[in-house]
């Protein structure tokens, strides 16, 4: 059994996990108009701070905060490190573009004194994870998935089989998105994805994304390791499931079959029925095909009372980090006995159990979705654990 003793998280609404909770389940949004970029127009974004951040800083944050929160101490050589990102360090290679091709160095990119050519290799897709392994000392597996907006429940799944196959006992994992660059804006607006004044998650009235800043990154041990040395313990993974649609560059498969099959898969390995999920933090990207076939697939296989909420009204939308904050939101969920609310619903397009305003309740069993593009599908079932087990 693979349980989560940590979490570090930082988002629009907070640079801790408490801030971002206590805001969340209060309805305030992070969401602000920002320019970041002088050529570009102002946007609603979702900012941890005033300017766009740089990934290793929010990186080495959210692995210290994760590692202090789950009481340990680096190094760690055995623990296994897979921190993912769809975009990774993207906006340091626009800012090296830019030098090379126009011979400047502009003044609304990221400040990153080690955005030079000299220092290319450090700003592959992959060297984000292997810079946390540096952090923490550990010496073991180095994963770096990329899978979209599925990014981060990927990783954490990625983490669970080390655990589970007896490859290692403990894992950090996650996923870190600085997604604010000018080619991510550009190209959003070019498909006409972006919102024109904030994130309404399955709201009649839904523009469209919002872009957010944001990582969670979580401790995962096996449970064993964990009761071993008494730690304190947020819920236990039950199971996952993902899958592909094999559709479409940004579209998802109109009738949500391979969504459908990635939950059906997680339901089955986590022997759980759709009878038996209290909450669903949904995807709930506030795009209107998104929200529409969503919708559709959580009513073709969940009763009518199961409570759902999305978070990216109150963080923006965190691409490949999404699931990852999903993941932390819902484990406080089950803890603290709290249904966050869909921040920035209005008025509800669906028939669904939308949560219009935080509440109190029961929470044992919860299911996280990320659907990301090129219909990369991911489900993740979490439970309370119970110190008899």
């Amino acid at each position: 059994m693979v349980v989560i003793t940590g979490i570090g998280l930082a988002s629009a609404l907070g640079s801790s996990l408490e801030d971002s909770w206590q805001k969340l389940i209060a309805g305030k949004s992070g969401i602000q108009w920002h320019q970041p970029f002088a050529e570009l127009e102002p946007y609603p974004l979702g900012l941890i701070g005033t300017q766009p951040t740089e990934l290793k800083s929010l990186t080495r944050l959210v692995v210290a905060a994760a590692l202090t929160d789950a009481g340990l101490v680096s190094p760690l050589p055995d623990c296994a490190v897979v921190i993912g990102s769809s975009r990774s360090h993207q906006g340091v290679w626009e800012s090296l573009a830019r030098q090379i091709y126009e011979n400047h160095r502009p003044q609304t990119v990221l400040s990153n004194k080690d955005a030079v050519l000299e220092n290319w290799l450090d700003f592959l897709p992959h060297t984000n994870a292997i810079a946390s392994a540096r952090q923490i000392g550990a010496s073991g597996i180095v994963l770096a998935p990329m899978a979209a907006c599925a990014t981060g429940i990927w990783a954490i799944a990625q983490a669970a089989l080390l655990i589970e196959t007896g490859q290692c006992q403990r894992a950090i994992a996650g996923a870190v998105e600085a997604p604010i660059t000018p080619l991510t804006l550009s190209g959003f607006q070019q498909m006409g994805a972006l919102a024109k004044t904030g994130a309404y998650p399955f709201d009649l009235h839904r523009e469209g994304l919002v872009l957010g800043e944001g990582a969670a990154v979580f401790v995962l041990e096996s449970a064993e390791l964990a009761q071993q040395r008494q730690a304190k313990i947020y819920g236990k993974i039950l199971g996952f499931g993902l899958t592909s649609d094999a559709y479409h560059a940004n579209k998802p498969e109109p009738n949500g079959k391979s969504a459908i099959a990635a939950i059906q898969q997680c339901l089955k390995r986590s022997s759980l029925t759709p009878a038996d999920i209290d909450y669903i933090h949904a995807h709930g990207t506030a795009t209107l095909l998104n929200d529409r076939v969503e919708s559709k697939i959580i009513q073709s296989i969940f009763p009518q009372k199961v409570a759902i909420s999305s978070s990216k009204g109150a963080t923006g939308h965190t691409l490949g980090a999404s699931g990852a904050l999903g993941v932390a939101f819902s484990l406080l969920a089950m803890q603290r006995e709290m249904l966050p609310s869909c921040v920035g619903l209005q008025t509800p397009a669906f028939d669904l159990n939308l949560v219009m305003a935080a509440r109190e309740s029961e929470v044992q069993r919860v299911l996280c979705f990320s659907f990301g593009f090129g219909g990369q599908n991911a489900a993740i079932a979490l439970g309370n654990f119970e110190k008899q087990e």
